[in-house]
């Protein structure tokens, strides 16, 4: 059993007065600290950030083998340049999504596929972009666009210009890609017609006429 507090023993006690005088030495001692002495000039900002640039630059792009000089804003994208920025512009490619979904906006970066949706212009100078109207044209089609004619390999059309140009890239770099390889290389693109079968039936005879143009 506990021993009885003895009365006459003093206690310790904290008054709200002294609980809020000492609260306040502890908050000034940490102004005192968080902050350079008086006379003592702030630490200066990062120099080693990464350059501001506002307003409009003008960027030299390499597409479909000409160089062009673009006027855009820092955060425009290859797409909206294409479409909105040259003259002529290049409307091929398409803009659905806007965010990487669907791949009809596909164009080709030093050969490879790339959304063009989700490239800023002003980091492609030096780099070889290859958009749809790069391939051929109505009267002279590559083989892979004249094969998604014959074989009727698309319905609305807006999905078909990346189609054309993810197909197109992945035959140039496995020349024998079989339908596994074909579906693979080009899963990145979404038809929302289904028009699959039609698609690979035309990726495979592409494949076919360009082992024959060899």
């Amino acid at each position: 059993m506990s021993e009885p507090l003895d009365s006459g023993t003093p206690r310790d006690t904290l008054s709200r007065r002294s609980f809020l005088k000492g609260a306040g030495t502890v908050a000034a001692a940490g102004g005192v600290l968080g902050h350079p002495a008086h006379g003592e000039a702030p630490a200066a900002p990062d120099q080693d950030g990464p350059e501001t640039i506002e307003g409009t630059v003008e960027v030299e792009l390499n597409i479909n083998g000409e160089t062009v000089q673009v006027e855009v804003e820092p955060r425009t994208t290859l797409l909206s340049a294409l479409r909105h920025r040259l003259q002529p512009p290049l409307t091929g490619s398409k803009e659905v999504c806007d965010r990487g979904d669907c791949g009809a906006c596909t164009v080709s970066i030093d050969g490879k596929p790339a959304y063009s949706c989700l490239q800023l212009a002003v980091d492609l100078k030096g780099k070889e972009i290859r958009t749809i109207e790069g391939l051929g044209t109505p009267e002279r089609m590559s083989p892979v666009q004249d094969a998604f004619c014959e074989h009727d390999a698309s319905m609305c059309g807006f999905c078909t210009p990346g189609f054309v140009m993810a197909t197109t890239v992945c035959l140039e770099k496995h020349p024998d890609a079989d339908l596994d390889k074909i579906k693979h290389e080009i899963s990145g693109n979404l038809c929302r017609c289904g028009t699959y079968p039609h698609i690979f039936t035309a990726a495979l005879d592409a494949r076919d006429r360009m082992r024959e143009d060899r």
